[in-house]
């Protein structure tokens, strides 16, 4: 006999889904209209702990999740009740939920993403135009040795904020956990819940300051170019 609790969870994480499938993939649509997603469109969105799956896009994640939500029902609804059919059903149901909750923060954070990727984007062109009018008279042995100085300062300030945004991401999710444990939750722990989730957004905090300064050192890298 099946769980009609679990029935439910996988009725109502196939809704989601659907939703979450048809933003995905105006998001994607969106994202290969904006000339800011060259600078990320080569890294993936999630890292490999969280999804198998390895893209720059956002739909091939969904269908990810809708594959194995999708498996996760065929075997359920074909296996006999046992202690340990309900026990996969949970892990597995709290995974997916996970997958899903990882998904509609990124999907949320995506605008800013690129926010951020534009002003890179808009600085190196302002580059590229000033560039063209330096003096022609510059040594090339001081602008090749320059060049390369900034180059690999840009990458390690470029690899600093895909880091900061990967944590950004990951501090989201983990608030949307503890913030939905702590409606559901009604006893003593709640109070422990809510000092979790204070304790959070002021790491979210710290970490969007540190984004913010590594967005300015990028603009500042990249005006280098120009000396």
């Amino acid at each position: 006999m099946h769980n009609n609790k679990n029935l439910l969870a996988i009725e109502r994480l196939t809704t989601l889904l659907n939703g979450i499938s048809t933003r995905a993939q105006k998001t994607d649509q969106f994202n290969s209209q904006q000339q800011s997603h060259r600078l990320i469109e080569n890294n993936n969105i999630f890292s490999q702990q969280l999804f198998n799956t390895e893209s720059d896009l956002f739909s091939p994640y969904v269908n990810e999740v809708k594959k194995r939500l999708n498996e996760f029902k065929r075997l359920y609804l074909s296996s006999g009740g046992n202690d340990n059919k309900e026990t996969y059903a949970k892990t597995t149901l709290i995974q997916i939920e996970q997958q899903i909750l990882s998904l509609t923060s990124a999907l949320q954070s995506n605008q800013t993403m690129h926010q951020a990727a534009k002003i890179s984007f808009d600085t190196r062109k302002k580059v590229k135009l000033k560039r063209a009018k330096e003096n022609a008279n510059q040594s090339l042995g001081q602008y090749k040795k320059a060049a390369k100085a900034v180059l690999l300062s840009s990458h390690q300030l470029y690899k600093q904020l895909t880091e900061h945004r990967e944590f950004e991401r990951r501090l989201i999710t983990m608030i949307t956990e503890r913030e939905q444990q702590r409606q559901k939750s009604r006893d003593i722990n709640n109070n422990k819940v809510s000092q979790e989730v204070l304790a959070l957004h002021q790491r979210l905090g710290r970490c969007r300051k540190a984004i913010s300064s590594i967005e300015r050192n990028i603009e500042l890298t990249e005006k280098s170019k120009l000396r």
